[in-house]
């Protein structure tokens, strides 16, 4: 992931997205950089238009967030609902035992 938020880097500094840019700001970064992994990296980003791409990345987050805020409301029931099954568990339990002696 560190190689990707290197490029962005790059990108927000209106830097150009090269094999020694990228290596650059890994090793600044004190990340041991793998000069395969760097190559296939600008290879990929040669045909994106990374501006674009951030810009979508970045209003999936907002979307999310009123799920979120959803989920939040949602975790107290979601801690009842296993009580709830419990219960229903024991009952079941119960009735199949009343039958053995019905």
């Amino acid at each position: 992931m560190e190689y990707v938020y290197a490029a962005m880097l790059l990108h927000s500094a209106e830097k150009e997205i090269d094999e020694d840019g990228v290596s650059s700001v890994l090793s600044a970064a004190g990340v041991e950089v793998d000069s395969g992994r760097v190559k296939a990296l600008v290879t990929s980003l040669g045909e994106v238009d990374i501006g674009e791409a951030m810009a979508t990345a970045v209003a999936a987050p907002v979307a999310a967030a009123p799920a979120a805020a959803g989920g939040a409301s949602a975790t107290p029931a979601a801690e009842e609902a296993p009580a709830e099954e419990e219960e229903e568990d024991e009952g079941a339990a119960f009735e199949g035992l009343g039958s053995l002696f019905g």
